[in-house]
């Protein structure tokens, strides 16, 4: 049934609204989350502040369990704080792959001791989390992986490549595929936890085009992982893999709450730089017209996205639904960072220096990077077999197991 207020969560509304507005630090109003940034390793101390109280109220995961520390709220609550958020100016600053993968995975398939342990710093923030899934020879065909774990009584030895582990340099534990059996191959592997501090485990940043390092190599050699952190059975981890993996798209297309939040709307930006008629109307029609089907397009994936969400907590979790809210949320996005740079002409595809204002110079970088948001989480390619298998229920022609 759709939500349309009430009584109930108006007073929530009021109590959200007073809380940011008495906690969110002013000096970080308008400013991009530093989750996506870099700076998320060195923050200044308002960025701390605001971590903390969000991190204390459980309100980054409003929707979590308040046993492990999350907010324990309703659907509709959640998406009250998101838009008091939006309101206010100000960002979640509790995230990354703990909050959009890894945590909603556990809470599914994790024993309690090991959402007790794991689940409460994820809410608080206090840590991040890489994953190691991809390898150099196993991308888009992840079960072919070779990262393999050797059982060593109350431990396993893993050694083996990762790649593309976005934010290994910054993070405290990874969640990884191995494999623990090389006789089969999806029935074996298995999901195992470790710490990044090891001896055993080196990373390489991978400089990008966008001038910064999210993605990296990953080298494990006689890396430790104990016991008592493989999720799920013994060669079980393909199953965990695939529903963690519709987390991750559901989180990449925007339906989890993310997208480009933050950024200046696009009729503000064109009435800025291009300017306006006698009306007060964007001058140029065509560009206004194009910004108005971009408009109705976000407008129309965030109600999409809110449903299908809605239909994942009645399903026990995201189905294979998220592929097609991946493709369509990375090709809005897209669509969305080619205007700005149109819209701001020339001054949007600076790279440094004091003729161009931040604004402008994240602009170029947004559109590099988010030129890669159709590959990883799965290409497009994937997503559109997933969609003819699983959605549409075409003969799969490609494959023979």
């Amino acid at each position: 049934m759709a939500d349309f207020g009430g009584g109930d969560l108006d007073a929530f509304r009021a109590e959200a609204r007073s809380w940011i507005e008495a906690n969110f630090p002013p000096a970080l109003k308008g400013k991009p989350n530093p989750m996506m940034r870099e700076e998320r390793n060195n923050p200044s101390p308002d960025q701390e502040t605001w971590r903390k109280a969000m991190g204390e109220k459980g309100w980054g995961v409003p929707t979590w369990p308040a046993a492990y520390g999350g907010g324990g709220l309703s659907s509709a609550q959640g998406r009250v704080i998101q838009q008091e958020l939006g309101r206010a100016g100000a960002y979640n600053p509790i995230g990354g792959m703990g909050v959009m993968m890894f945590g909603p995975t556990l809470l599914e398939y994790g024993t309690e001791e090991q959402k007790q342990e794991h689940i409460p710093p994820i809410v608080r923030g206090d840590l991040q989390w890489c994953q190691g899934f991809s390898e150099p020879g196993a991308g888009s065909d992840l079960a072919s992986l070779q990262c393999k774990a050797e059982d060593k009584g109350d431990h396993y030895l893993v050694n083996g490549q990762k790649i593309w582990t976005s934010g290994a340099q910054y993070a405290q534990w990874c969640f990884c595929l191995v494999r623990t059996d090389t006789s089969k191959k999806h029935e074996g592997i298995s999901f195992v936890l470790f710490t990044m501090d090891q001896p055993g485990v080196e990373v390489r940043p991978i400089p990008l085009i966008a001038g910064n390092s999210p993605f990296c190599e990953t080298f494990l050699t006689d890396a430790k992982a104990l016991k008592k952190d493989l999720v799920g059975p013994l060669n079980g981890g393909w199953t965990i893999a695939k529903r963690l993996l519709q987390h991750e798209r559901s989180g990449l297309s925007g339906a989890g709450g993310g997208g480009y939040g933050g950024a200046k709307p696009l009729p503000k930006l064109a009435k800025d730089y291009v300017g306006v008629d006698e009306s007060g109307k964007l001058s140029d029609s065509d560009l206004r017209t194009r910004i108005i089907m971009n408009e109705i397009d976000g407008r129309a994936f965030q109600q999409t996205a809110v449903r299908a969400m809605m239909e994942a907590k009645g399903n026990s979790g995201p189905s294979a639904a998220t592929s097609i809210m991946k493709n369509a949320g990375t090709r809005w996005m897209q669509d969305k960072a080619e205007l700005t740079l149109e819209i701001m002409g020339h001054q949007g595809l600076g790279w440094e220096g004091d003729a161009f204002n931040a604004d402008e110079l994240t602009a170029v970088r947004s559109w590099l990077g988010g030129k890669a948001t159709t590959i990883y989480g799965g290409s497009q390619e994937v997503q559109n077999n997933i969609i003819s298998k699983r959605i549409l229920g075409l003969p799969d022609l490609t494959q023979n197991n």
